[in-house]
Formats: structure tokens, sequence, C-alpha cells
């Protein structure tokens, strides 16, 4: 039997964006809610996010969804880390706290916002040990006064080792989930197929669930985020990261012109690069 890479686009949303249960599974395993307040039931809401920076607008995937209570989750699958993503994140989940009130509301309405991030990425160098973040609004010098609202989660995958945490079971298991089952998995863990809901997250993940067009676009996925990792990096190099357009356009003119004498598709360029066809034939 041959696994997709729970990570990607296809199968991220395959999985947590078709089976309320299973991403009801996922919050409540990865999200720091308070006995008794755990999801119960939830209703899928429109996708809208799409990243501002075309450099990486294929490089996360999202799914959004309500409960019963009100409550708003997002939940984000980020394949390359930068330095703008913590604020992207805190404006998307404000502007869908503040969306849920229409004009003459009243404040007392509105329900908590849950960003969780999945990020594939190391981006807490100096946190080595730990591999979840989780922010909200608190008082400055007396942490336990706390203005609900907002939960910002961050999860660095290459971080997390399971046999760390026994204690939280369920939380272990879905991040092995995505950390361990790939297209190199010919044989799954016992401990994932012994949880109802992790087995049918695994059956989904079954190659032969796809069709030839979607395991294509799948591969062409991976091909993007590879060539969005060397993008943002030369252009980085270049000053990007500082807000240098120059050194922006340099880098992509640049990595464009690598990616065609190495072979890439034109049409794989273009949309990682946004160039025309005919900017890349003149290169």
């Amino acid at each position: 039997m041959r696994y997709l890479d729970p990570k990607a686009d296809l199968t991220f949303k395959r999985v947590f964006g078709e089976h309320p249960d299973l991403v009801k599974s996922f919050l409540n395993a990865l999200l720091p809610l308070d006995s008794g307040q755990e999801v119960t039931e939830i209703d899928y809401l429109p996708t809208e996010l799409v990243p501002d920076n075309p450099l990486r607008k294929n490089s996360i995937v999202d799914v959004r969804c309500c409960d019963n209570q009100g409550r708003v989750f997002l939940v984000e699958m980020q394949m390359i880390w930068t330095q703008e993503f913590k604020q992207r994140v805190l404006f998307n989940a404000s502007k869908a706290y503040v969306r849920q009130l229409s004009i003459g509301e009243q404040y007392e309405l509105l329900q908590p916002v849950y960003s969780l991030n999945i990020v594939n990425d190391v981006f807490e160098q100096d946190l080595p040990d730990d591999f979840y973040h989780y922010y909200r609004l608190v008082h400055a010098e007396h942490t336990d006064k706390v203005i609900e609202g907002l939960h910002l989660i961050f999860i660095e995958l290459p971080k997390f080792h399971p046999h760390n945490y026994t204690e939280k079971k369920m939380q272990a298991l879905w991040l092995r989930f995505l950390t361990e089952i790939n297209e190199q998995t010919r044989e799954v863990p016992a401990e994932l197929l012994s949880e109802p809901e992790l087995k049918k997250a695994v059956n989904a993940l079954e190659e032969s669930a796809f069709t030839d067009a979607q395991l294509a676009g799948y591969e062409k996925f991976w091909d993007i985020i590879s060539v969005e990792k060397t993008l943002y990096s030369s252009a980085e190099r270049r000053g990007m990261a500082k807000g240098m357009e120059k050194g922006r356009t340099e880098g992509i003119l640049e990595v464009a012109r690598n990616l065609k004498k190495a072979g890439v598709p034109t049409t794989v360029i273009m949309q990682s690069t946004h160039l025309s066809e005919k900017e890349i034939e003149e290169l």
C-alpha cells in the first residue's frame, strides 16, 4: 500500500476539510481547551484566505470551521516559515473575530477565535525543546488576567518527538500522523491504526483513493514548494527581507533562469514566480 504525505494541499484538505469528525478530533487534541470546553460539533466555513505575498501563495493550506458554540477555528498547514507569518496569522484571526458581528449587534455575542498553525519548519531557534507555542492577550505583570478573544497556536513539526509526550496521547498521535506518514511509508505504526479517527485519516491517504489528475496536482504541489523555498532563499539573500524591491525582482529572475536551465516546466515556473510565459522565454 502506498500513501501520500498529509501535509500537501490535496491530502490535508481531504483529511481535515472533508471529514468533520477528523477535524474535530484534531482540534480537541491540539488546542489548549479546558475540560468541558471540547469541540463537539463543527461546520465548515468558506475558505477566503489568500496570502498577500505571491512568492508564497502556494505554501499555505488552510481549513476554516466553527462549532455549535460559535467559536471559530482557523487551521493552517504552513510549509515555509517567513518572518511576517505571525503578523499575518494575527491579522486573519482578528478579521475573523471582527466579522462575527453585524452593525448594531452587541459585543457580548463575540466568540473566541482559535488559529491553529502547523509549521513544517523551525522558527524558534532559541527554544530548541519547545515545539508548541500558545499566544493570547494577558496582563504583562499578572498573567492570570486574560482578555479572551484571540488564541494563536503555532506548532513546529520538526521539533516534535513522540516519545516525550505520552501524557497527551491523541496530540502525539495526530502529530505522528503528520510527521511519519509519507510516500515512503509501507507499514503504518500500529498505534495510529488503533485509534478509529487516525485509522480513518490514514485510509484517506491511500494513493488508490485519488484520481490521476489529483495525483498529478499532488506532485506539482511539491514541485512548487521546492521552487518557492529556493525562490524565497534567493530573494531573501538579495534583500527581500529588508523590503528591497530591486533585490526581490533580481532574485525572482535569477531563480527563474536557473529553473529554466534545469528543465523545470514553464507552467511551474510561471505559477511559482508569477512571471509571464514571454518573460520566461526571454531569460
